[in-house]
């Protein structure tokens, strides 16, 4: 579904004196044929304003662009809840994973081949009866995966110990940052939305890259200050559509350091961001419940009511 978004010039005078101005403001609508009344308490309801006397807009542009998630527009908060019903989407945010491809540079792709071919396995079934069992040799890090705490810290939670309820059925957020000047998503960038109790999606846009040499970087990441403030504001997993949640420019990964010590599962390397609204999916990324383990390959995906 298409979605769109206006630009506009904004003169606000307060009934108690005073006054407010913006130029170029950009703001989520319901769609291309919003009135000028409309568009005006979206854009004070977005900005919590009180005691407006009036608000005059001029050049009005709207467009077709994905919505950031508006305070008060039309994927605002009142539609996070996202509960599923019979007319809900399935929307797939998984890379697929082939034998030899290159998820994270310098680390191995996955080796795939048959235990059980299917003519050996005429030998052991009764006639017309055939099977293929395969083995599949790989690194954790392979295609879209999630991080337990035992991926950073020895003696933490694994796979195995993670419950569902920070895995499965998740309310999500998406934060779209896809073209921003910087790489790093800050906790200003982050400040706006509702994250507590949420999967907070970072769209980066980087997965347009995926399984190309620019992949690997220098790609979009999560700042320090931005992850501690996703764990602040009740973060319950973070995920993102790059090549890594931290800058990998140096050794440290301070992303990984302050989720995984905070208990919250990090998802890499997803894709198809853009087909979310910022609220009301719910996300789903459950890996297998290996012991002594810390990362896993997900088929991750949201239900979009």
């Amino acid at each position: 579904m298409t979605e769109y978004r206006a630009s506009f010039d904004a003169n606000v005078t307060f009934s108690n004196g005073g006054g407010l101005q913006a130029q170029g403001f950009r703001l989520d609508v319901p769609g291309p044929d919003v009135t000028a009344d409309a568009l005006a308490r979206l854009f004070v309801a977005h900005l919590g304003l009180l005691m407006v006397d009036r608000v005059e807009l001029t050049g009005v542009e709207v467009f077709a662009e994905a919505h950031k998630g508006s305070r008060g527009g039309p994927s605002g908060a009142e539609r996070s809840n996202g509960s599923p019903d019979a007319g809900a989407r399935l929307i797939d945010l998984s890379h697929v994973v082939e034998a030899g491809m290159t998820t994270y540079p310098g680390l191995p792709g996955p080796e795939i081949i048959p235990h059980l071919t299917r003519a050996a396995s005429r030998g052991v079934y009764a006639e017309g009866t055939e099977f293929t069992i395969d083995r599949i040799s790989m690194v954790s890090n392979t295609g879209t995966y999630v991080d337990a705490p035992f991926h950073r810290y020895e003696g933490g939670t694994d796979l195995a110990g993670l419950p569902l309820e920070s895995l499965a059925n998740l309310p999500v957020t998406v934060v779209r940052v896809e073209g921003a000047a910087e790489r790093g998503i800050t906790a200003q960038a982050l400040a706006a939305h509702d994250v507590a109790g949420r999967a907070v999606l970072l769209h980066t846009g980087w997965d347009r890259h995926w399984r190309t040499e620019q992949y690997g970087g220098p790609a979009p990441y999560l700042t320090e200050d931005g992850a501690k403030h996703l764990v602040t504001a009740g973060a319950r997993l973070v995920g993102i559509d790059s090549v890594n949640i931290d800058c990998t420019d140096g050794g440290e990964r301070p992303a990984h350091t302050i989720l995984l010590g905070a208990g919250i599962p990090v998802l890499e390397h997803l894709t198809n961001l853009s087909a979310l609204p910022v609220h009301g999916a719910r996300l789903h990324a459950v890996p297998v419940p290996v012991r002594d383990f810390g990362t896993f390959p997900v088929r991750a995906y949201a239900l979009v009511p």
